[in-house]
């Protein structure tokens, strides 16, 4: 039963009989709970001194107030606020005064201080004319009067000054955003593009450090979109939304201008709990109850399962799209984000964390979560610290009599040691940003043995490689600080080092041997059968297929997304049987189902069309807009009849509300554009194209893709015809340069190489496209459509060679 500390009773009575029981609070819950708490026994006995005429009167009287306080209390309680009440954002301060404790946690955080105004206080870098050079630019960071500056590299290549407005972050390290684009009449409470500085601040070892982009070892030019001016650096595009509470990004891509806003800076109370104005209200009023429709008037993140709390942290905490920008605390995260899948980039084979994936895709896959384990059993919500120090976050569930995991004979190392640590071999770290270490919250069993097999990373090797670092070639030795880096040099081909981490993994998996022997459990793993299929081995079609029909306790539903997603793209025979399976099932993951759907893009259109189009208005957001995207991009829309083909493009209409999401970003635009040319909208797809061009230009792809469809309307359009046929020679002759870029950073991707092929090509470069088409056949010799492009390129430079003679 919940309580207030105050009495709120507009009634004297009522008032009088708390008193008269000596409550000093009252119950809102259950009106029959509080008459018994007034009453809990008869007011008048039977040996009463109560004159025999006074009797029957008083208790009449009694009784007839009783019920008189009965019935106002139960209206009190049926009493509700009417139903489609909008709460808003009303801000830490309305929350302070009844929660001082949760405060009082809050306080100092890293919620707290994820962003905020350069100050005194809040600015912990080093301004004070400091110095630092990386890439032949010598840098500053001085103070002018209050302002703190920077003098660096702009976006035109020169060297100028720029004001720092804002911090981020706090620990390990601090990071500075600078303000483009800012009109003189644009409101304080907006503001417009937001640049995030790659010289960042490392607050543990006080001193300044260039935060280069992953395996870019290069100067980035001004025109780089990693470069910090570009957009892979910029706040709204990339950190705002998970740093900042009821953030509004307002972008016009129109104007190319932002105009974002937010209730708070940072993250606060209503990111996680919702807009708290209803509850603020509700706490105010004279009822006695919380309302009978909307409770508190907060999101409810406590109960049997773990699902509300851990959905309010996931959108932060996940590498993921947005779907829309509507959720709230304790909202269905899947309806309103499309999470990452488990991609060779981001993740190993086994699902441990590769790239920075922020913490729920790894948890989604752990025992813990199938468990019904939440995040507030070892972070208190509020200061966001561990709940414990050191191994007793663990033991403080993982609890045995005789002491059972916190012993050496349990983790076999000696006690007080980093190898004695639970979290050092259950969640190991990879660290990003150079100096945040971030652990794998999959919390797995370390399994030696499945690296032996199919060179997946384990807890044990990532500090056991140290015991082989000396015999490492010298030059090697200095590229290698942690584990990840000895696994990226054995990916990227070190034979060297993958000799290292292949030894080392041996001898962790004898270890384990030796210690287990017949008891130890080496249970088959998903992982091995991504890396059969990815492989290419034989039989790993049928390992991959059986994983997507496994239950989720035996495989995770993220796993099982992941393989059925692969499956279709590499356009398997086997996979769409599976994924009209799988649609099937109405209580499968909408991770599932979104990547079911996905598979029959290798189906035919008339086959799409029958058995797609009713998942056009399924219950789950992502289910829908892929069902619609398919249907439209395979052209299935065209043999819809006209009811159907009238609801697929209202739902088109959702879909772009979805991608204009990231209405900054040239992809979103181009996404729009193809549908919109599948529809027929062809004066929208070219508005989207110019609208690409427009936010990134940049960026390839949108030039390429306008000038096809402008050669493909002026077939029909006679007037017309050579006036798009000439815009689209000077797009194609716009994107070159921009793909020769792109081919030139990435000179191992045939896909890409083909690409500028294909460009040169167009553009009349016969002899350099030839040239180009070759390198990527010579890439990947198992892909036909490049060994096809050869061969019709040198029949065409035949043919113009004969033509000449």
């Amino acid at each position: 039963m919940a309580f207030v500390e105050r009495i709120g009773c507009c009634d004297e009575t009522i008032a009088a009989i708390f008193a008269y029981h000596g409550l000093a609070r009252f119950p809102r819950g259950d009106p029959s709970l509080l008459i018994r708490s007034l009453f809990p026994t008869p007011i008048l006995s039977k040996t009463s001194n109560t004159p025999n005429s006074t009797r029957p009167i008083l208790p009449l009287a009694i009784g007839g107030l009783i019920l008189l306080l009965g019935g106002g209390v139960f209206a009190d309680y049926w009493s509700a606020k009417p139903a489609g009440i909008e709460a808003e954002f009303v801000g830490r301060s309305g929350c302070i005064d009844c929660h001082r404790d949760q405060a009082k946690a809050f306080e100092g955080s890293h919620h707290d201080l994820a962003m905020d105004v350069a100050t005194d206080e809040t600015v912990l870098g080093d301004f004070n004319d400091a110095t630092f050079e990386h890439d032949g630019l010598v840098n500053r960071m001085y103070r002018d009067g209050e302002r703190f500056m920077v003098h660096t590299e702009g976006p035109t290549g020169k060297m100028e000054d720029f004001e720092v407005k804002y911090v981020f972050g706090v620990t390990p390290l601090q990071q500075y955003m600078v303000e483009f684009d800012r009109s003189d009449d644009m409101p304080e409470d907006e503001l417009s593009r937001l640049q995030v500085l790659r010289i960042s601040w490392d607050t543990k070892a006080k001193r300044w450090f260039y935060l280069r982009p992953p395996d870019v070892n290069d100067k980035l030019e001004p025109d780089d979109p990693l470069h910090w001016t570009g957009i892979a650096q910029r706040w709204q595009t990339m950190c705002a939304d998970c740093h900042s509470t009821n953030l509004k990004t307002n972008f016009d891509p129109k104007a190319n201008r932002y105009h974002t806003t937010f209730s708070e800076i940072d993250v606060s109370c209503e990111a996680c709990h919702g807009p708290g104005s209803l509850h603020v209200e509700l706490a105010n009023s004279k009822s006695l109850f919380w309302d009978r429709r909307y409770g508190y008037g907060l999101t409810k993140l406590k109960g049997e399962i773990n699902e509300p709390q851990i959905q309010t942290c996931a959108p932060c905490h996940s590498r993921r799209g947005v779907l829309d920008g509507n959720f709230h605390g304790g909202d269905t995260y899947f309806d309103h984000y499309a999470l990452e899948l488990m991609s060779p980039a981001t993740y190993h084979a086994d699902g441990q964390i590769k790239d920075e994936v922020y913490v729920f895709g790894s948890f989604i896959q752990s025992k813990m979560y199938h468990k019904n384990i939440r995040c507030s059993d070892c972070h208190d919500p509020h200061s966001l610290e561990l709940k414990h120090k050191g191994n007793e976050t663990c033991t403080s569930c993982h609890q045995h009599a005789a002491g059972k995991y916190d012993v050496p004979s349990h983790h076999h190392h000696v006690p007080g040691t980093a190898g004695a640590m639970c979290v050092n071999c259950h969640m190991p770290h990879t660290t990003y940003m150079e100096v945040d270490p971030r652990r794998d919250h999959s919390l797995r069993i370390p399994r030696p043995d499945l690296s032996v097999k199919i060179g997946t990373p384990n807890a044990c090797s990532s500090c056991h490689v140290e015991d082989v670092r000396n015999e490492l070639d010298p030059s090697t030795r200095e590229k290698v600080d942690e584990y990840a880096d000895w696994l990226r040099l054995a990916e990227m081909g070190n034979d060297e080092v993958a000799a290292a981490i292949a030894k080392v993994d041996q001898w962790c998996d004898d270890a384990c041997d030796k210690w287990y022997g017949e008891q130890r459990a080496t249970p088959p793993h998903f992982g091995e059968a991504f890396a059969a299929f990815r492989a290419g081995e034989p039989d790993a079609v049928d390992a991959m297929t059986s994983l997507v029909t496994q239950t989720n306790d035996k495989v995770p539903a993220y796993a099982r997304a992941t393989a059925l997603f692969e499956l279709g793209q590499s356009g398997v025979a086997d996979a769409l049987p599976v994924a009209r399976k799988v649609l099937k099932m109405d209580s499968e993951h909408p991770l599932v189902r979104t990547a079911a759907v996905t598979v029959y893009m290798t189906a035919s259109p008339e086959r799409i069309a029958k058995e797609l189009f009713p998942f056009v208005d399924d219950e789950m957001k992502p289910v829908r807009n892929e069902a619609t995207r398919v249907i439209i991009a395979s052209g299935a829309v065209r043999l819809l009849d006209a009811t159907k083909r009238s609801q697929v493009e209202l739902a088109a209409r959702r879909v772009k509300e979805t991608l204009m999401n990231t209405a900054d970003r040239a992809g979103a635009h181009m996404a729009w554009a193809a549908l919109a040319e599948q529809l027929g909208r062809y004066g929208e797809s070219i508005e989207s194209y110019q609208d690409a061009i427009r936010v990134e230009p940049n960026t390839t792809g949108a030039r390429s893709n306008f000038a096809e469809l402008l050669d493909t309307l002026a077939q029909s359009n006679g007037p017309q015809a050579e006036e798009m046929r000439a815009l689209a020679k000077q797009l194609r002759a716009a994107e070159l340069p921009l793909i020769a870029r792109d081919a030139g950073l990435v000179p191992d991707n045939a896909p890409m190489q083909y690409r500028y092929g294909l460009a040169l090509y167009q553009s009349g470069k016969y002899s350099e496209a030839l040239e180009q088409l070759e390198k990527a056949a010579e890439l990947d010799p198992e892909v036909e459509v490049y060994h096809t492009a050869i061969r019709l390129l040198k029949e065409k430079i035949a043919e113009e060679n004969e033509g000449e003679k």
